[in-house]
């Protein structure tokens, strides 16, 4: 959770007119050490992430979808050589849902893959 710059600047003043110690200020605000040593170096909050959202190449990940759509979580893994858990995170995020055969019933068939429609149109051009 981030804390607002207004709320950082009012455990910072108190602090300063106070002579408290991070300790003392962060039980009194009840926020840990760690982030009151934090906003004595920068209070301001960060509003952007510089790191990649995956490791995984996604265009790769939508190529093998494609071509094996029956393939289990553990197969696109082992053939991307990512986790399972990877997997499981960045097909929805990449809109890549699973659907029951409309016309199998068993519960134990394999699930076909279901790709939005704009990533079929990116993929036959």
């Amino acid at each position: 959770m981030t804390y607002p710059s207004s709320f950082r600047r009012k455990v910072l003043f108190v602090r300063e007119n106070e002579g408290l110690t991070m300790a003392q200020v962060a039980a009194r605000f009840c926020v840990g050490v760690a982030s009151v040593t934090r906003w004595v170096k920068n209070p301001e909050p960060k509003l952007t992430r510089h790191k990649p959202a995956t490791k995984m190449d996604r265009d790769a990940l939508a190529r093998d979808v494609l071509e094996h759509p029956d393939a289990y979580h553990y197969e696109h893994a082992r053939r991307l050589g990512v986790s399972e858990k990877g997997i499981g995170h960045a097909l929805p995020r990449r809109g890549i849902t699973y659907k029951k055969n409309a016309e199998a019933s068993a519960p134990m068939r394999r699930r076909a893959a279901s790709l939005p429609d704009t990533h079929y149109v990116a993929q036959a051009e």
